[in-house]
């Protein structure tokens, strides 16, 4: 008995606390792929799925699925607005 081997893809998701409670996922590399939960967990569990539904359509119209295995994250500090003005 042969099993085929699932292919894993990885995809970097940002989780953005809401002011009105909650969390907005946007995964950077599928443009336009963006869901919400209530909280951290439904937030995860809403996040895979948005992706997994955003690659099916890929997939359905033939298109390269991007991932993010070769991606590098960091973080980028700039001076806020108001100190480049006062400075100018």
């Amino acid at each position: 008995m042969s099993r085929k081997a699932t292919r894993r893809l990885r995809y970097r998701a940002i989780f953005r606390p809401e002011p009105e409670g909650g969390f907005t996922v946007t995964v950077p590399s599928l443009p336009g792929c963006i869901t919400y939960g209530e909280n951290l967990s439904e937030a995860k569990i809403m996040g895979r799925e948005a992706i997994e539904l955003y690659l099916e359509d890929l997939a359905s119209r033939n298109e390269t699925l991007p991932n993010d295995n070769d991606a590098y994250m960091t973080d980028i500090e700039v001076a806020s607005p108001d100190e480049v003005l006062a400075h100018a």
